[in-house]
């Protein structure tokens, strides 16, 4: 017989715990109630509905420590990669506005700093970074809106290049 993982230890340490702690609760409350008749028929009653909840459950709690995904697939790449996209996007907004004047240099510059920070996080994919140092150069430049457009259609095909690439 092969000895339990540790997930399954430590869901049975979990539901040790859970169906004691639910029998005593019971029990106590059925003691207050009513004396010890309903002590022990409350104290069951918890004890069994606390125990047949984490049998129950059991798939969840094991999948919980599983290993997880590599960096690829987790949704912390895609999250930042996502905001990468909208915060560059914001700031290409911002230096090529539809209505001129439209903008303040304060925002501009707020809008900047903010596309440059959400770039720098980590965990973003390299492919995604290079493609939004791109972008931002295009869209720091300011004088060319084809380029900027193109450079950010670029920087869109890569976040979901990256995100289907699984």
């Amino acid at each position: 017989m092969t000895p339990p993982s540790f997930a399954a230890r430590i869901h049975l340490l979990v539901t040790f715990v859970l169906v004691t702690g639910a029998m005593v609760g019971g029990a106590c409350l059925g003691l207050l109630l009513g004396g010890r008749a309903a002590a022990v028929t409350a104290g069951g009653a918890a004890g069994l509905g606390a125990g047949t909840g984490s049998f129950l459950a059991r798939r969840q709690v094991t999948a919980f420590f599983q290993p997880g995904p590599g960096p690829r697939t987790d949704g912390y790449a895609e999250g930042i990669a996502d905001a990468v996209f909208v915060s560059i996007a914001t700031y290409q907004a911002a230096v090529f506005p539809l209505i001129a004047g439209g903008v303040s240099e304060e925002e501009r510059d707020a809008r900047r700093t903010v596309a440059y920070r959400v770039t720098a996080f980590d965990g973003l994919p390299r492919a995604v970074r290079v493609s939004a140092a791109e972008a931002l150069e295009a869209v720091d430049q300011g004088r060319d809106a084809e380029r900027a457009g193109a450079a950010m259609r670029a920087l869109s095909l890569t976040v979901y290049d990256h995100r289907h690439a699984r």
